[in-house]
């Protein structure tokens, strides 16, 4: 890992030398194809840079798509995705975005893609930015610049967004949501209350905040792990011996780093039972991630030590890119499958020339970096800024998947980091128990939602303008569940789940 970072810095740090990327604040290209899809875009899709930081030349990569509503006043949706450092086209391709990859076996042609008949810029414009610096085609021209955390993505999120919208004063009315899933749920609110405290001293131009949505989101409280103990003792994954053993020696401990060895002990015969599992969904077939997040499960160890065995002589050429780092094979039935093709679409050059990728800026695009570039972790936790921005009159919406979740922005369901019925990973134990805990008075008690008479989940709503949602469902993919559109566009324009 630290072998990579150096030959990356280096590597830039001769580029920088060199000259080779262009320097620019900002830029931007309105895309009208795109490699695999077949004819014109029927959407208006913009990608482009903005500079974020000045003195080491990090600019921060974009793909705009433009309400499909067409209509002024709809709503305005940064989109951030799980990682740390995976792309947002995870979120754009696998989620919520209106392409879709087609699952077929992949030929050493350019992967093909289709439309995604519930993409939420049905309703929304949706701004996805690859951050931090880093991930997708984000870049910066001095190594330094790659050494940021939480909090300074956050600050410089908050920076693109005053010049993008500045560069773009049509969408400057535009009701502004931020959103993200899996690991980007625990900035979102911090970025959101940042974005309000400018606006209240008079930062130009003043965003239109209405709001934040978090799919499934991790807080970085000690909650996140020790929900899933009773969540594995209730699906009869540990015994209730082992149960009550965890209980009784392991109150009040963090639950990743126990201090009593009886403690210790019990959490590792628990990890081993879980393990057993798809922590993704535990119903499911284990499976190689392709091209895993720092924060993997028990299944990525596969994905690295196959990484690992790949070497120079290995690697794959891909119409004129060499891909040095290939994820790991992935078998076409696996949920992940997807994922594993966009590997090979990114690093297309014909992609890169569609999207207007800055020659010498990112040599290798990988879904994401598994733990090989610096990141901070500065935020503690997430649950104060979810008081305080809903405490100042702000919407929020915090949903879960129910029957299949997942998190890492891994291809395949509906958003997120997993606090599902069925999700080992963050279950919903936990987050039911962190919104409860922020002490706001019910206003609609839990209830079912529905979508075509049948029950699509349920919800209740605070005093706080907070809405919590459950999905039900066991859908393959995102792109192929319709109840996860039906409660976004629901709320987004403020109706009734």
């Amino acid at each position: 890992m630290v072998g990579r970072l150096l030959l990356l810095l280096a590597v830039l740090t001769t580029r920088q030398l060199a000259g080779a990327a262009a320097a620019s604040s900002s830029s931007s290209k309105v895309v009208t194809r795109l490699p695999g899809f077949q004819g014109r875009l029927p959407f208006h899709l913009e990608t482009g840079y903005v500079e974020v930081d000045e003195d080491n030349g990090t600019e921060l990569f974009y793909y705009f798509i433009e309400s499909e509503a067409g209509t002024e006043d709809a709503p305005f949706l940064l989109w951030l995705t799980g990682g740390d450092h995976c792309t947002v086209f995870s979120g754009l391709a696998f989620e919520i975005g209106p392409v879709k990859f087609v699952v077929e076996p992949y030929s050493g042609t350019t992967p093909r893609l289709e439309i995604n008949p519930h993409s939420w810029t049905k309703v929304a414009n949706i701004l996805f930015v690859d951050t931090p610096v880093g991930a997708g085609f984000s870049f910066s021209r001095r190594p330094q610049g790659y050494h940021v955390g939480e909090v300074s993505t956050s600050l410089q999120l908050h920076e693109f967004l005053i010049k993008w919208i500045g560069d773009h004063p049509k969408f400057l009315s535009s009701p502004l949501y931020i959103g993200g899933d899996s690991y980007a749920g625990k900035i979102v609110p911090f970025i959101t209350q940042k974005i309000s405290e400018g606006n209240e001293v008079g930062r130009r131009p003043l965003l239109n905040l209405k709001g934040y949505l978090v799919g499934n989101p991790a807080t970085g409280e000690r909650i996140d792990e020790s929900s899933k103990v009773p969540f594995a003792h209730g699906f009869g994954i540990i015994s209730d011996q082992l149960y009550e053993t965890i209980l009784g020696h392991c109150q009040g401990q963090d639950y990743k780093n126990p201090t009593s060895v009886l403690c210790a002990k019990a959490l590792g015969t628990f990890h081993s039972l879980l393990s057993e599992v798809m922590l993704a969904h535990i119903l499911r077939e284990k499976c190689v991630f392709s091209s895993a997040g720092p924060h993997a499960e028990t299944g990525d160890s596969a994905a690295s030590a196959s990484r690992k065995i790949l070497n120079e002589e290995e690697a794959v050429i891909v119409t004129g890119k060499r891909v040095k780092h290939p994820p790991p094979r992935v078998s076409l039935g696996c949920y992940s499958y997807t994922a594993y093709l966009s590997y090979f679409w990114a690093n297309d050059a014909l992609t890169r020339d569609a999207l207007g990728i800055k020659d010498g800026t990112v040599d290798e695009w990988v879904r994401c970096h598994s733990g090989d570039l610096p990141y901070a972790v500065d935020i503690g936790s997430s649950i104060r800024y979810h008081r305080n921005v809903t405490a100042n009159g702000y919407r929020a919406l915090v949903y879960i998947m129910v029957l299949s979740a997942e998190r890492l922005n891994l291809a395949g369901i509906c958003i997120g980091v997993g606090s599902g019925d069925h999700d080992a990973v963050v279950p919903h134990l936990g987050t039911q128990a962190w919104v409860r805990s922020l002490g706001f008075p019910i206003v609609d008690q839990w209830r079912a939602w529905h979508l075509d008479d049948q029950s699509a989940g349920f919800t209740i709503s605070y005093s706080n303008n907070m809405t919590f949602a459950t999905v039900k469902g066991a859908g393959h993919t995102a792109p192929q569940y319709e109840r996860c559109y039906a409660m976004f566009s629901r709320w987004i324009l403020d109706q009734p789940l």
